[in-house]
């Protein structure tokens, strides 16, 4: 299989990028996996979500629905599950292994082709793997939280 000169100058990018935010703070390059892997998905660009995403990929969707690389990657490329904006109110990063990292954190999502847009308030855990000098996404897990009670006055 050939790579076109764009997908690998992505690759390089990201794995010069991860290589010297490692050394500095390893949490900044697991943040810009992270922040990277929500820009292709809102982009949906196929070739870039081959890079971001491991072969490995599961990816767990708060409805219950399992997705894989194969089987996810076509539906975001496609317009089937359309991904439009994720704001992190929380995130953490912890290195359980070495190359292995688990992020957990509360964000909401926004998805949908058209207004209304559908929004997700999320508690969620992620994998990301070193994998040939790039942080890729690995797995995902999210759960539906109840929106919290506005404060009293």
């Amino acid at each position: 299989m050939k790579t076109s000169p764009l997908l690998a100058t992505l690759c390089l990018a990201l794995s010069l990028a991860t290589a010297s935010l490692r050394a500095a703070d390893p949490a900044a390059a697991w943040r810009a996996a992270d922040d990277a892997r929500i820009a292709v998905m809102i982009s949906a660009d196929p070739a870039k979500l081959a890079v971001v995403f491991s072969d490995d990929l599961l990816y767990v969707h708060s409805n219950g629905k399992v997705d894989t690389k194969a089987t996810f990657l076509p539906a975001i490329a496609e317009g089937r599950s359309v991904y439009r904006k994720v704001t992190y109110e929380q995130r953490d990063f912890r290195e359980v292994a070495p190359g292995l990292v688990h992020m957990t954190g509360r964000c909401r999502v926004q998805l949908g082709k058209t207004a209304p847009y559908n929004e997700l308030y999320l508690s969620v855990l992620a994998a990301y793997r070193l994998e040939k000098g790039v942080w890729r996404f690995l797995a995902w897990q999210s759960a539906k939280l109840v929106e919290p009670a506005p404060a009293a006055k």
